[in-house]
């Protein structure tokens, strides 16, 4: 994997602050985690009943959300072995406000929720690597190689929007998704989670 892949994407990197409360709560980095994993699988399900006619993303959402259901297996396994319960959590406003910027018209919906996808997917990408220096080494290990299935998960999702774009209009929508993420990523966020901006000071 070339250096820091998930810079195509993104338009900013994570921010010091949020990686410094991060690593002073582990726990709740993982929990959440977690829910995101479970969210990525149920999010490739959605698509595919959303979309039955489209044959490759039926095939490529149903390998992901596979994959995604391990990865979430995974990290409840990791959750079980330091003494920490799964439990239910608030989301932080990433997700929606991410979703927010898709089009609710077709094709452009088909084509943003692609794009949103791969930005995310490019976020999760982009924190592992950043969080694995600073992490114990069972952590550091494990994210150092979810982070490569990150990067191969973001491709894919930017693979099949290329494929699905009939409008000449991936460059465009990725600048306006990438854009209003990385000011998801940069403003101050009420929530610590996984996904979310910068930690309001308590």
């Amino acid at each position: 994997m070339s250096s820091r892949p998930w810079m195509r994407i993104l338009a900013s990197e994570t921010p010091e602050a949020w990686l410094q409360a991060a690593a002073g709560q582990l726990e709740l980095l993982v929990l959440d985690h977690a829910h995101c994993e479970r969210k990525a699988a149920s999010t490739a399900l959605s698509l595919m009943y959303r979309y039955p006619e489209l044959d490759d993303l039926q095939h490529y959402m149903s390998r992901l959300a596979r994959e995604e259901l391990r990865h979430y297996e995974q990290v409840l396994t990791l959750l079980r072995a330091r003494g920490w319960q799964f439990r239910k959590l608030k989301p932080s406003r990433y997700a929606a406000g991410l979703h927010a910027l898709v089009r609710a018209g077709e094709p452009g919906r088909l084509l943003d929720s692609l794009i949103a996808g791969a930005v995310i997917e490019a976020r999760s990408c982009e924190r592992f690597a950043a969080l694995a220096p600073r992490l114990d080494d069972e952590l550091s290990d494990y994210y150092q190689r979810l982070c490569v299935a990150e990067a191969r998960h973001f491709e894919q999702y930017l693979e099949l929007a290329a494929k699905y774009d009939r409008a000449g209009e991936l460059d465009s929508r990725l600048q306006a998704l990438r854009a209003g993420e990385a000011e998801l990523i940069a403003t101050p966020d009420e929530r610590f989670r996984f996904h979310s901006g910068l930690p309001i000071a308590a």
